[in-house]
């Protein structure tokens, strides 16, 4: 997996705005028209469910690309040491049931970009 939190997108940082400085303002891979009504629907439902498992919403993008065998790892652009602590927390969450998987099958935009 190329980003496993999608340059930001699968963090809660866009649920509302794209805040000042943010990547999505001058980034090469991540641009504000990605940030559209159907992107913040998604990632809604998807919080929402991290919420319900007591992770954010990064920690379950995280432990989502995790689960899957053949990954060994996942690159994160931790800037700051509170993100690092915050990521490798994600290694702590019981597995994702089949019912939660379903859940990002559903609001997940496999391919395009997201991730999830």
């Amino acid at each position: 997996m190329y980003s496993p939190l999608a340059q930001g997108l699968l963090t809660d940082k866009y649920l509302e705005t794209i805040p000042d400085g943010a990547r999505a303002m001058d980034s090469a891979f991540l641009s504000p028209d990605m940030i559209d009504e159907t992107y913040r629907q998604r990632v809604t439902e998807l919080d929402k469910l991290a919420r319900s498992r007591g992770q954010s919403l990064a920690q379950l993008a995280l432990q989502w690309v995790l689960r899957q065998p053949a990954v060994t790892s996942a690159l994160v652009g931790a800037s700051s040491t509170w993100q690092l602590d915050h990521n490798l927390e994600a290694l702590s969450f019981p597995p994702l049931a089949d019912d939660e998987l379903a859940v990002i099958d559903e609001y997940g935009v496999h391919g395009t970009g997201l991730g999830l």
